[in-house]
C-alpha cells in the first residue's frame, strides 16, 4: 500500500523547458507542512506517466497497469473466471479483472474500498480465520485465480519488515493451495530476495509453473516484483 498524499495544493504549471524544448520534471509549489518522504512521494506521483494514464482511463491506481501487463504476457484472466483479490484497495486490480471478462470478483482489504460494480468487497483482515470462507461464499464458488497485492505497513526495521512480508505471502499461498480450482493460477506481490526456500518449494510442489515477473509499471528503483504460479495440481 502506498503512502496517502497530504492535503492537495495547487501545482505551478510548467513555465520553461530543457534545451531540447521539453519541459522538465514538475515540482510542487511548496513543501510547507510536508515531511521529506511525503514531498518526494508527491513529486514522484505528479511526474509518473502511469499515474497520469490511470487517471485518464479511470483506473483507481497505477497498479492496474501491473496486472494488465502481466495478463497480456501470461493470459491469467479468462472469460468467466472467478477471481479473488487479496489486499484489493483501492480497486485497480478488480477493475482490470472485470474489464477482461472475469465472471465474479471478490476482494478484501483492511481499508475501506469504494463500491465497484460487479465486485463484492469485504473490509476485513485477510488473516482472520473465517475470512477465506467469506471470500469464497461472496464469490459464489471455488476461485480460478487468486491475486495478492498485500503489503504490510513498514516499521523501518529491515528484519521485522522482511518477516511481515513473508508472513503475508505465506498466508496467501496457504489459502491458495487449499482453495484454488485445479488448473488455476496465483499472483502475489513479492520483493527481490524476499521469499524463503520453503515458500518457493511449496509453490513448485503445487503448480506446474512458478516464476518471478517485474512489470514495467513497477518502478525500476523498487525491489518489488511479482511471484506468479499457474497450473495448480489440485488439493492433496
Amino acid at each position: 500500500m502506498t503512502e496517502p498524499p497530504a492535503r492537495k495544493r495547487m501545482v505551478r504549471p510548467p513555465t520553461g523547458g530543457t534545451d531540447a524544448g521539453r519541459s522538465g520534471p514538475k515540482r510542487l509549489k511548496t513543501a510547507k507542512e510536508r515531511t521529506p518522504s511525503s514531498q518526494a512521494w508527491l513529486e514522484r506521483q505528479i511526474n509518473d506517466p502511469f499515474v497520469v494514464e490511470a487517471k485518464a482511463k479511470g483506473y483507481r491506481s497505477r497498479a492496474a497497469f501491473k496486472l494488465s501487463e502481466i495478463d497480456d504476457r501470461y493470459k491469467l484472466i479468462r472469460r468467466g473466471d472467478r477471481v479473488i483479490d487479496l489486499g484489493c484497495a483501492p480497486g485497480g486490480w478488480m477493475q482490470i479483472a472485470l474489464e477482461r471478462g472475469a465472471g465474479a470478483v471478490a476482494g478484501v482489504d483492511l481499508l475501506p474500498v469504494d463500491p465497484l460494480a460487479g465486485a463484492t468487497i469485504l473490509e476485513a483482515d485477510f488473516t482472520d480465520a473465517d475470512c477465506g470462507a467469506r471470500l469464497i461464499e461472496a464469490l459464489g464458488g471455488v476461485p480460478d485465480l487468486i491475486l495478492s497485492d498485500m503489503a504490510p505497513n513498514t516499521t523501518g526495521h529491515r528484519q521485522t519488515d522482511h518477516l511481515r512480508i513473508i508472513g503475508l505471502i505465506e498466508a496467501a499461498v496457504d489459502f491458495t493451495v487449499t482453495s484454488l480450482r485445479p488448473g488455476g493460477a496465483f499472483l502475489s506481490k513479492a520483493f527481490q530476495g524476499g521469499e524463503t526456500s520453503g515458500l518457493l518449494a511449496t509453490l513448485k510442489a503445487n503448480f506446474a509453473e512458478v516464476r518471478h515477473v517485474k512489470p514495467k509499471a513497477s518502478r525500476a528503483e523498487s525491489s518489488e516484483l511479482y511471484l506468479f504460479a499457474r497450473g495448480f495440481k489440485g488439493r492433496r
